[in-house]
């Protein structure tokens, strides 16, 4: 029964925990950048586009299609940042609880 509660207060501790991760995942920002800094998106660990900045080069109505290709290569480059910053955090969070890998607990 003591190990019973004891898994009680460790997953109540968890959620707690995961909580605050994710107001925490809210507030960290990367940024995504493309055509060697010509375009670039930021945005938080949770995946919001906080913004997109575009050097005035590129707003030619000839080279729409590059700048749109620029935009979907510095969001996808955000994209993977903001997924690494939320895995280092889960890594951090559930270090000492030996979950499995791939548990998906966001």
């Amino acid at each position: 029964m003591a190990d019973f509660l004891g898994m009680m207060k460790q997953a109540a501790e968890l959620q707690s925990k995961m909580q605050a991760m994710q107001e925490e995942l809210g507030q960290v920002e990367v940024e995504g950048i493309s055509g060697g800094g010509l375009v670039s998106v930021r945005m938080t660990a949770k995946m919001e586009v906080k913004a997109v900045r575009i050097d005035p080069s590129l707003i030619k109505a000839d080279e729409r299609e590059i700048l749109e290709d620029l935009l979907v290569t510095a969001h996808n480059d955000a994209r993977r940042k903001a997924e690494a910053a939320m895995q280092e955090k889960m890594q951090t969070l559930t270090g000492g609880l030996g979950l499995p890998p791939g548990l998906g607990l966001t």
